[in-house]
């Protein structure tokens, strides 16, 4: 990335950045660093969109059993609300999982990215040290898990709540799965550099806006069978350039 282009998508949003790992992930010399996280996010969302697709018409209807019966008038409205909630936890649930098995393959994509966009290579690089960083790798996504598990049970509750919740906690959903995907894929470029799970959120909430627009978007496609078999790859690509251009300068000296 040249430091025209650079300066020039600063002010760029999280559609910008969600549609540069789209071309990054074809970059010289980047290509190989995406094949292994491209393989697991294949064999894995492949299996479990399979799963759930062949479950969705049993899951449906019991949830449309918890629709009280003065708003059996809404259930044309409320069956397409039930599918995409469906959709959305399982997407993200799949996503969590294949992220978890992927991690070390996604730092070490993200690093050699962030290689190549900045010219400087990070002082212990490549897949010998990434190996060495595994249980540290871990741990992160641990405490990303730790983060999610909480929220996502409050909101997994309003969908019991007759009316109201049920009709809230989609869009809510939607709007935390934005924000845990921004978080997810952000998170690698950060962690390359040992900045700490607070002081990373605390980065990206001060860009709140661009990164529910890169989660949005990446959620989305998550959902979009085909399209979400290599959604990981690009978003990691996608959430590196972000790195570089906005945050990168105010932890790296």
């Amino acid at each position: 990335m040249s430091s025209n282009n650079a300066s020039s998508s600063r002010n760029a949003n999280g559609v910008y950045y969600f549609s540069q790992g789209w071309r990054l992930i074809r970059m010289p010399g980047i290509k190989r660093y995406v094949l292994m996280p491209l393989l697991v996010n294949i064999v894995l969302m492949g299996l479990a969109f399979w799963w759930l697709f062949t479950q969705l018409g049993d899951w449906i209807p019991a949830l449309m059993s918890h629709v009280p019966s003065w708003l059996q008038w809404l259930s044309y409205l409320l069956w397409p609300v039930a599918v995409v909630s469906v959709l959305l936890v399982s997407s993200y649930f799949f996503s969590t999982i294949t992220n978890l098995i992927a991690a070390p393959f996604n730092g070490l994509l993200a690093e050699q990215l962030e290689g190549q966009l900045t010219g400087k290579s990070l002082p212990e690089s490549g897949l010998l040290s990434t190996l060495k960083d595994v249980p540290r790798i871990m741990k992160r996504e641990w405490l990303k898990l730790a983060y999610y598990l909480p929220r996502a049970f409050v909101l997994l509750i309003l969908y019991f709540i007759p009316g109201i919740g049920q009709t809230l906690a989609p869009l809510l959903w939607f709007l935390f799965s934005a924000w845990m995907m921004a978080i997810q894929y952000c998170d690698y470029p950060f962690d390359n550099h040992k900045v700490s799970f607070p002081q990373m959120r605390s980065a990206l909430t001060s860009h709140r806006v661009a990164n529910l627009q890169f989660g949005a978007l990446t959620s989305l496609f998550t959902m979009i069978p085909v399209l979400n078999l290599v959604i990981m790859p690009v978003a990691v690509c996608g959430a590196t350039a972000m790195w570089v251009d906005r945050y990168r300068a105010g932890f790296v000296r």
